[in-house]
C-alpha cells in the first residue's frame, strides 16, 4: 500500500521516499506512539492511520487504547495495542518487542507520554517530582532505548520527540514539566551527535509544540485555586499531528511550530533576564482560568482518568486550527541574519547622525 498524503501536508518527500518510505522502509510505516490514549498522542494516531500505516498504541488505559485501536481501524489503518506505563524500562521494552511481532519492523517511534503538576516548587512533594520527571522525562528515555534497539540492527528508522516551547524556556507553576522537556532536548542532542558518529542512518528529530488543546488542563494534577488552562497561544492536537507526521518523513534536525514557538525561543535568547521578570509578573494569571478547582478533582498524575480520554479539551473556542511549522535551524538563521542586519543599520545611522551634530 502506498503513503496516502494528504495534500501540500507533506510537500518536501523526496520521491525515493514516497515511492518506498523511509530510508528504504515498506511504504506503509508501522509506527509506535506514546501517550497514544489522549491529546496530541490520539490525534498523531489518527493522522498515521489515514496514510494506512501499522501502528502501536502504548498508554496505561486499557480501554481508550482499544477506543483508539477502533478509531485507527476506521481510518484506513491497523493497530496493536500494549497498556503500559512508560516509566517502566522493562515494559516500554516489551512493548517493543510485542509490535515487533505483530506489526512487523518498527520504522518511527513517537515519544510523547507525559504528565505534568501546576504548582509552585514550594506546594509540590518530592515524589510529585519524581512521578512527572520518569514519565516525562524518563519515558522519553526508555522509547528511544527500545526504538534504537530494533532500529540500529537494521541501520534504519526514525525517532520524534515531541517537546515543548518550554523545551528552551522554562515557566512558572511547571518546574518539573520544564525540567523534564529541557532535559529531552539536552539528551536528543547527545543521541544525534552519537548516530553522527557512528554513521548511523537512524533519525531522531525533535518537534516543539505551543500550548495544546488537550485534556491535559482537565486531568492534571494542580496545587492552585483555579482551574488550570493553557496559555495562549493555543492549537488544536491536529495541527500537532500533522506537525509531527510531516517530521516523521522530512526527518530535519529540529522543527518550531508556531510563530507564538518561534516568539519564545528566540526571546530567551535574546533577553532571558527580561522574559524571567514579564513571566513573573504574567504567567501566573494565564495558566489559571476564573473558575475555582472542583472539589474532588480527580488527576491522572499516578493513574489514569477513563472518562477524560479524548483527543480535544476544553479550549475549543480559542484553538488555531493551523499553524506553521518551522523548521529550527532556518528560522534560527533568518533571526540571527536579521538581528545582524538591523545592528549593522543602527550602527550606520547613528554614524550619520554624529557626522550631522
Amino acid at each position: 500500500m502506498t503513503l496516502v498524503q494528504r495534500p501540500g501536508l507533506v510537500r518536501s518527500l523526496r520521491p525515493r521516499e514516497r515511492r518506498t518510505g523511509l530510508g528504504g522502509a515498506p511504504a506503509r510505516l508501522n509506527v509506535v506512539i506514546t501517550g497514544a490514549s489522549a491529546g496530541v498522542g490520539r490525534a498523531t494516531a489518527h493522522r498515521f492511520a489515514h496514510a494506512g500505516a501499522r501502528i502501536g498504541l502504548i498508554a496505561r488505559d486499557e480501554a481508550a487504547l482499544a477506543e483508539v485501536r477502533r478509531e485507527v481501524e476506521a481510518r484506513g489503518g491497523e493497530a496493536a495495542t500494549a497498556p503500559a506505563d512508560v516509566s517502566s524500562a522493562e515494559a516500554v521494552f516489551a512493548a517493543a518487542r510485542q509490535f515487533e511481532r505483530e506489526l512487523g519492523p518498527i520504522d518511527v517511534w513517537i515519544n510523547d507520554a507525559m504528565v505534568t503538576v501546576f504548582s509552585p516548587l514550594s506546594e509540590m512533594t518530592a515524589e510529585e517530582f519524581r512521578r512527572v520527571t520518569e514519565v516525562t522525562y524518563l519515558g522519553f528515555v526508555y522509547g528511544t532505548m527500545a526504538a534504537l534497539g530494533v532500529m540500529r540492527p537494521r541501520n534504519r528508522g526514525t525517532i520524534v520527540q515531541v517537546g515543548s516551547s518550554l523545551a528552551y524556556r522554562g515557566i512558572p507553576l511547571q518546574s518539573a514539566y520544564c525540567g523534564a522537556k529541557h532535559a529531552i532536548r539536552g539528551f536528543t542532542n547527545s543521541l544525534r551527535c552519537e548516530l553522527l558518529h557512528d554513521r548511523s542512518n537512524v533519525h531522531v528529530t525533535m518537534v516543539n509544540l505551543p500550548a495544546v488543546n488537550t485534556p491535559q488542563f482537565d486531568w492534571a494534577r494542580t496545587h492552585m485555586r483555579r482551574q488550570p488552562r493553557p496559555v495562549p497561544p493555543v492549537i488544536e492536537p491536529e495541527v500537532a499531528a500533522n506537525a509531527i507526521f510531516r517530521a516523521a518523513h522530512e526527518r530535519k534536525r529540529e522543527y518550531w511550530l508556531g510563530l507564538g514557538t518561534a516568539e519564545v525561543i528566540l526571546g530567551n535568547m535574546l533577553g532571558p533576564a527580561y522574559l524571567d521578570r514579564y513571566l513573573a509578573r504574567k504567567a501566573y494569571g494565564a495558566q489559571m482560568t476564573g473558575e475555582r478547582v472542583r472539589s474532588g478533582r480527580r488527576d491522572n498524575l499516578n493513574h489514569p482518568v477513563p472518562e477524560l480520554h479524548r483527543t480535544r479539551g476544553s479550549f475549543g473556542r480559542e484553538a488555531a486550527k493551523r499553524a506553521p511549522l518551522l523548521p529550527a535551524p532556518i528560522t534560527r538563521a533568518a533571526a540571527v541574519a536579521t538581528g545582524v542586519i538591523g545592528a549593522g543599520l543602527l550602527v550606520v545611522l547613528g554614524r550619520k547622525l554624529l557626522k550631522n551634530v
